[in-house]
Formats: structure tokens, C-alpha cells, sequence
């Protein structure tokens, strides 16, 4: 038997060879930097080639500063394009959906992330992010949009069962980085608008796209605003599923850190265990034992103590070694804090101490163990750990929205849970926003056997097991819950948004704008986001003469989607003085009261501002 026969090598090609193909590797071979990436696959750069084959400049096209590749411009249009597309409700999915802050939404994070920007602009104080490597086994989003009939882009295999837009992006691909390239550069485009002034994003990427990555956050952020982090991959232990490479066992990934103003970006200092005795604090003379010691010695000055009671007295380090000393808290004042200050020995005592830029903390293996802790092996691939997303939401003091737009597992929402939940610091409050594509699971792999069918699936419930291991063991009061969203079409009939296309007749086939299958609960959240409210705000319900009226964050927005909307019905509502009111267009009893609804609001509740869909 042969035991190559199922080598690439021992397969047909079954057609004639491509010669076109066969020289632009050998000239790779020669120069490499004159290879690039077209519309059509590998090129050659002939301009740079003359270039290499003369001692002269060779006039060709204007040089620029800049990184190029081939559908840079439509993702540049891509980010731009508006959506009609909405987020609906999914209560069943949810946990305490009327009372809960976090968010977590199913469909593609492009088109979230446009319906996102209003509701959220300059609101996000840290984003992460982990998103497809482009191992060249992975998928990537398509994001074509001159192709708009869902069967031609089904049957291209540019989407899947669910409507998504999701091709294999193997490493044979002529266009292999300008793919990733150009689903990557519009939502990091996105995300920048969310970004707080002094918000960041960490993105985890491997050596395959971090220079094309660091390259276009330089363009999109600005190369004043971008850092590089490095995580050690195997630092609580090896995985034995690193890449492996002729050279070097890689046990690293890259965490680029981009800012939309580094200036007005300080992180945190994070408290490091250091070596020493457990459980035992030692202590040594601060101050010199030098009696005819006074007054003009560097040394010479006075130290307060925490209780405000002063020492003057020389002591062994000058003025700025003691404010280091003082701000990692290695200064013991005694049991009571009335001693003579001495100085701390470093054992179990955690000091304050910036994160260096090499992070040891967590890895793959600990990634694994803090997700089969709490679903079944093999559901999910290299899971991030905990630890990691925490400690990178420790150094960037978010005190805010978290938000996830590449999901995955929800590392970063178990991360959050876990943080809120810490004893230690009772002010931490964040809320974490997840997005992530139902990407469906294979029939033949761990997770779908494991009753999932899709990759939200799996996160959802890492979040509900998560908070209930939490909750069972702390006990602290935190927001265990979280609203889920499905990204879905516009709750809309076309004829809302191209009246012009339909005559008359048909128009008046439409009693209602509204496409028949969606709740009060669609309707709600579209005019949330239309309205630029976030999407966690509370939720009530109410009634009011009759009528079933919806009270978003207490009287910023109250919606009534019933019918029969009359004039009793404004003086009864306009007692309430909301800030903004929404009715559907159908929902007037006559069009007589659509006119005196909205002339009665605005001679009782002035300050109302009224719409209708």
C-alpha cells in the first residue's frame, strides 16, 4: 500500500498547468516585495520591479505612506453605508431582560455596530476584541453588499444558512490578507466612533495579520495612539497545541492597544504578589540611626502618616524614592497606624505596580480550565482566561460599558461578573455589551452533540453558569442578567422607506407600516436605537387609559403601539410630562385625533416630543 496516496502531491490536477501562475512564484522567489495582492489574486508590482532591476529611479506611481491593498476603498464605503436593520428582543433567551444593563446580541457585528452608533457614540470606555486570526481554517466575514438577493450570495457561498456573510479564507487565497484586511477595517472604523474620549481597545492577535493590523490601527486611531502589549501564552503551564514552526516554538500573542486620545489615557497601577514568605509581613528601619544627623542632609525631611501625625527624621532613601514608596504602599505604620514608619520587605504583601509590557498572566491552558469548569470539554477552542480580560479591565479602570463585538465564548462577560463581584472594591459597576455571529457548530464536532447548535448559544450559557457559580459563591449583589438581541431586518413594510416606489393603490393596501410577525417589544427597541437611547436602559410597563404604554428609563421615552389612540387618551398621558412619546401611525383612531393628539401634547406637555412610525 502506498502510504503517500493521500498526499496533495498525489492528487490530479486535472487541467493544463498555469504558466501565469508558475512565473509569479519564481519571481517571488527573486523579489518577494514586488509580489502583491490584486482583484484577482496574486500580481506582480511592476513598477517596483523596474525598480529592482535598475540602478536608476524609475519614475512610476506617487509613493505614499501607507498600507494598500485591493478592496480598501469599499471597506472604507462599507463602514459608511447606513442599515435598516434592527435588533428584536429575544426575552426567552434572556435573564431579568426588564431590570438587567448588560447586552448581549446575536448577528453580524458590522451592522451591529452602525445600529449601534447612535445609542452608544462615545460611550464604550474599553473595548476587546479577539477576532479571527486568519489562520487560513477560519472564517471571514464577505462583506458584499453589491449583491443583495440572499440566494445569489447563499449559492456563491458568501453566506449561510442564517443569512450571514461568511467565506472560508484558506491561505492558497489570492486575496488572503485583503480579505481579512477588509473585514477588519471597517468595524475597527465603527468602533473608534464608540470609544469614550478617554476610552481603549485591545485587540489579541497572533504573528499571522499583527503587522497589517498594528498598520491599519495606525491609520484608523492614529500611530501616536497604538502600543503593543505581549502575552505569554504558556504562562501557567504549556497547552501542547502551540504553532510549531521549523525555528521556534511560538508561545506568544500580540495585544494591540489603541487609544482615541493616549494623552488622556493613564492606566492603573495592579497590585503584584511577590516572592517571599507566605502569610508573614517583614518590616525594616526607615529611618537612619545617626543621632547628629540634622537639617541640609538630602535625606533630612518629614513623612505623614495616613492618621495625619508627622515624622521628622533622616531616613535611608531621598524624597523621591519615598513617594515611590509611599504610592506601592510598602510603608508599614503598625497595627493601629501610629508607629514610626518602617520599611516593608516584600513577601505576600501586594505592592502597586504598572503592568509591564510583557503580560504573564492566565494562558491557554488556564483559558481551558475556566471554561470547562463550567460547560463540557471540547465545546469551544482556546477560550480566553479570565484572568487576562480582568487584569486588562483593572489597568484600564473601566468603570463603564464593556464591549465584546468578537465574542466568542463571553471570556470578557465572565470577566465582568467576576470583577463586579470581588469584595475588595464595591464600586465596580461595569456593564459588558457582547456581539457575536450565530455561527453554526458542526454536526460532527463536541459542541453541537453537546445540544448546541450555534456559537451564541454556547456563550449565553456561559454567562448563566458563570453568575450562578458566582453568585453561589460570593453572594454579592451585582447584575447577574443580561438582555439578548437578534440582529433581524427592519420591522418596517418597504414602502416605509420608498413610498415613491409604490402608487397610490398599493399604498392604501397598507393599513399598517408595520410588517405583520413583529411585537410591541421589536417596535420598542428599533425606536430605542432610531432614538439614539441605550439599549439597557430600564424597562416598565404601564397603563394608562386603557392603554398599554411602555416607560423607558421613567419618563424619557413612553411608546403605546395599540390602537384607537384619541384625545383622552393625550390628556391623560401628557400628566405624565415624558420627554419624548412614540405611536404607530395606524394606532390613531382617526386621522382628526393624529392632529388634535399632537396639538394637545404640545399645549399640555410642551416639553414632549412627538413621533410616529
Amino acid at each position: 500500500m502506498n502510504n503517500n496516496q493521500n498526499k496533495d502531491y498525489d492528487k490530479l490536477d486535472m487541467q493544463s498547468p498555469d504558466l501565469v501562475n508558475q512565473n509569479i512564484e519564481k519571481l517571488a522567489e527573486l523579489f518577494p516585495n514586488c509580489v502583491t495582492e490584486s482583484a484577482n489574486g496574486k500580481a506582480i508590482d511592476f513598477d517596483l520591479l523596474k525598480q529592482e532591476l535598475s540602478h536608476a529611479v524609475v519614475e512610476g506611481n506617487k509613493e505614499r505612506y501607507r498600507l494598500e491593498w485591493p478592496g480598501k476603498r469599499e471597506a472604507i464605503v462599507t463602514a459608511n453605508l447606513p442599515t435598516t436593520k434592527t435588533l428584536r428582543p429575544v426575552r426567552e433567551d434572556s435573564v431579568n431582560f426588564d431590570n438587567t444593563e448588560n447586552i448581549y446580541i446575536e448577528g453580524d457585528n458590522l451592522e451591529v455596530l452602525k445600529l449601534l452608533q447612535e445609542s452608544y457614540l462615545g460611550k464604550i470606555k474599553m473595548i476587546y476584541i479577539d477576532p479571527p486570526y486568519n489562520t487560513g481554517n477560519d472564517f471571514v466575514y464577505k462583506d458584499n453588499f453589491a449583491k443583495d438577493k440572499d440566494e445569489e450570495l447563499f449559492e456563491s457561498g458568501q453566506s449561510d444558512e442564517l443569512g450571514q456573510r461568511l467565506v472560508l479564507n484558506p491561505e492558497t487565497s489570492g486575496k488572503y490578507h485583503s480579505d481579512w484586511l477588509s473585514m477588519m477595517y471597517p468595524r475597527l472604523k465603527l468602533a473608534r466612533n464608540l470609544l469614550a474620549e478617554d476610552g481603549v481597545i485591545f485587540i489579541s492577535i497572533d504573528d499571522r495579520e499583527t503587522e497589517n493590523l498594528k498598520k491599519i490601527c495606525n491609520e484608523i486611531f492614529g500611530d501616536n495612539n497604538v502600543e503593543e502589549l505581549i502575552w505569554n501564552k504558556e504562562a501557567e503551564g504549556s497547552s501542547g497545541t502551540l504553532k510549531q514552526i521549523l525555528r521556534f516554538r511560538i508561545i506568544h500573542e500580540t495585544i494591540l492597544v489603541c487609544y482615541k486620545h493616549i494623552d488622556l489615557v493613564e492606566f492603573s497601577r495592579i497590585s503584584e504578589p511577590l516572592l517571599g514568605k507566605e502569610n508573614e509581613l517583614q518590616t525594616a528601619n526607615l529611618a537612619v540611626n545617626e543621632e547628629n544627623v540634622r537639617d541640609g542632609h538630602i535625606n533630612w525631611m518629614e513623612i505623614t502618616a495616613p492618621n495625619g501625625k508627622k515624622w521628622l527624621k533622616h531616613w535611608k532613601f531621598n524624597n523621591q524614592e519615598i513617594k515611590r514608596l509611599l504610592e506601592e504602599d510598602l510603608i508599614y505604620w503598625g497595627k493601629d497606624g501610629t508607629n514610626q514608619p518602617r520599611l516593608i520587605i516584600p513577601t505576600d504583601h501586594r505592592r502597586k505596580v504598572y503592568l509591564k509590557s510583557i503580560i504573564n498572566k492566565g494562558g491557554t491552558t488556564q483559558g481551558r480550565k475556566d471554561f470547562e469548569e463550567l460547560m463540557q470539554e471540547g465545546v469551544f477552542s482556546y477560550p480566553k482566561p479570565v484572568s487576562l480580560i480582568s487584569l486588562l479591565i483593572q489597568i484600564s479602570d473601566c468603570d463603564g460599558i464593556l464591549l465584546d463585538f468578537f465574542s466568542g465564548s463571553a471570556t470578557s462577560a465572565h470577566s465582568v461578573l467576576s470583577i463586579n463581584s470581588d469584595s475588595t472594591d464595591k464600586s465596580k459597576n461595569i456593564k459588558y455589551i457582547q456581539v457575536q455571529l450565530p455561527e453554526q457548530t458542526s454536526e460532527n464536532s463536541e459542541a453541537y452533540k453537546a445540544g448546541f447548535k450555534n456559537i451564541c448559544e454556547i456563550g449565553k450559557e456561559r454567562i448563566r453558569r458563570a453568575a450562578k457559580k458566582i453568585k453561589e459563591e460570593t453572594g454579592a449583589d451585582i447584575d447577574y442578567g443580561f438582555r439578548v438581541y437578534r440582529l433581524d431586518e427592519s420591522n418596517m413594510q418597504d414602502v416605509y422607506y420608498r413610498p415613491q416606489d409604490f402608487d397610490q393603490a398599493k399604498m392604501d393596501l397598507f393599513g399598517d407600516n408595520v410588517k405583520p410577525d413583529r411585537t410591541e417589544d421589536d417596535l420598542l427597541a428599533q425606536v430605542m436605537l432610531d432614538w439614539g437611547l441605550p439599549l439597557s436602559l430600564k424597562i416598565e410597563q404601564a397603563n394608562v387609559a386603557g392603554k398599554k404604554v411602555f416607560r423607558v428609563a421613567e419618563n424619557s421615552l413612553f411608546a403605546c403601539f395599540d390602537r384607537d389612540i384619541d384625545e383622552a387618551f393625550a390628556k391623560e398621558i401628557a400628566k405624565e410630562k415624558p420627554l419624548r412619546m412614540v405611536f404607530k401611525d395606524a394606532g390613531f383612531k382617526d386621522d382628526t385625533a393624529k392632529t388634535n393628539v399632537k396639538q394637545l401634547l404640545k399645549q399640555l406637555s410642551p416639553e414632549t416630543e412627538m413621533k410616529v412610525l
